[in-house]
């Protein structure tokens, strides 16, 4: 299994940056398709952006297509989320999330094995 590890939440005003990492540890993550959800209070998980290991296979959802960029370090075992241009309706917990092998891009929950302890990002109006 493999373990993760988020930081980079915090405050910010609308309009504002914030870059969430993810670190991960484990066995080789050759085949490993990363994920970012993310909770607001009373909702469920919302997936926000996937990429598999090697970088090249990226997706994003509407809402935050040509906002939010993922990315991956691979020498760091590291995927980062870069948050830009935030609205107060991105206020949420923000997970991360692996699962091992994939043919598509995952946005289902349930279709990741392992998560982070989640980051809390609240963007302020």
């Amino acid at each position: 299994q493999v373990q993760l590890v988020e930081s980079g939440g915090g405050l910010v005003q609308a309009g504002g940056s914030l870059r969430l990492s993810c670190a991960a540890s484990g066995r080789t993550f050759s085949d490993v398709f990363m994920g970012w959800f993310r909770q607001a209070p009373g909702k469920e998980h919302e997936f926000v952006s996937a990429i598999n290991w090697s970088g090249k296979m990226t997706y994003y959802a509407d809402s935050v297509k040509g906002r939010f960029t993922i990315s991956r370090d691979g020498a760091k075992n590291t995927v980062y989320l870069q948050m830009n241009s935030l609205k107060p309706e991105d206020t949420a917990v923000y997970y991360c999330a692996a699962r091992r092998g994939y043919s598509h891009i995952y946005t289902n929950k349930d279709e990741y094995d392992s998560w982070g302890q989640g980051t809390q990002v609240t963007v302020s109006s």
